[in-house]
């Protein structure tokens, strides 16, 4: 089948977990103008369902993403063209950051350049041991600026620019060294460590995954004394809850909690 009549993103929800698999894997994943628009959407319509406790997002073949499609770019010279797919690849990233339950990337192969970025914008990543990272616009002649944005956000300024003006790769281990992925699994093992974390997440209540994630990004962004203020407030509402009162229960009755938010 011709990549153009494939879907660029397969989604299985399954007990709680939503799984997008990116699947162009002829295309190494790249994020091409189709695959940022099925992705955006298959976000968009997640955010509906009830019984949803959090997204993987995954990759079929050898990479998980190789970042931006060069040969679509290039076949387009046209500067409002780059601004608009430059800005619909932001708002994607975005909607991860603001997606109201975890998103956590499997990765494998290689994240590269704007597949780096993905990984950088999800709340959480595991990868397998053989998987590499790396921003490498840099050795083509172009400053990878839009992955700059999550990468500096999530290992930090020195370790960000080591990355984008070398253009080098990092291991599965120095990512989680540096803060980019949770947790480092053996190949074979890599889908066995995802179950285990989204297991632990479908455990727990919507609306405390909901306001945790709501509430953590938030904070981040805020001065010290701002920031426990808006924790405080956000903690007496949530004290409120009706999954609070359910959990406490069953806590001192030693049995699992029944949540009321699906």
């Amino acid at each position: 089948m011709p990549a153009t009549d494939a879907p660029a993103v397969n989604c299985q929800l399954v007990d709680g977990v939503a799984t997008l698999t990116l699947s162009h894997p002829e295309r190494f994943n790249t994020l091409s103008e189709a695959m940022l628009g099925t992705l955006a959407g298959a976000l968009t319509e997640l955010r509906d369902e009830s019984s949803l406790r959090c997204v993987v997002i995954a990759a079929a073949g050898r990479a998980f993403c190789t970042g931006h499609d060069l040969k679509e770019m290039q076949a387009r010279q046209d500067h409002a063209y780059y601004q608009d797919l430059f800005r619909r690849c932001g708002q994607l990233m975005q909607s991860i950051v603001d997606f109201p339950l975890p998103v956590i990337a499997r990765v494998h192969g290689v994240a590269t350049a704007a597949g780096c970025q993905l990984v950088a914008s999800c709340d959480m990543a595991v990868a397998a041991r053989s998987a590499r990272f790396a921003v490498s616009g840099i050795n083509v002649g172009l400053f990878c600026a839009t992955p700059a944005v999550a990468l500096s956000r999530d290992i930090g300024r020195k370790r960000a620019l080591e990355m984008l003006l070398t253009g080098e790769f990092i291991s599965a281990d120095t990512a989680l060294e540096w803060g980019l992925v949770n947790r480092v699994a053996d190949d074979e093992q890599l889908d066995e460590t995802i179950n285990t974390l989204t297991t632990s997440l479908t455990a727990k209540s919507a609306l405390a995954l909901s306001t945790g994630k709501a509430m953590f990004r938030r904070q981040a962004e805020l001065p010290l004394e701002q920031a426990y203020a808006f924790a405080a407030d956000t903690m007496a509402d949530n004290m409120l809850a009706e999954d609070v009162s359910e959990g406490i229960s069953a806590f001192f009755d030693k049995r699992p909690a029944q949540w009321q938010h699906r």
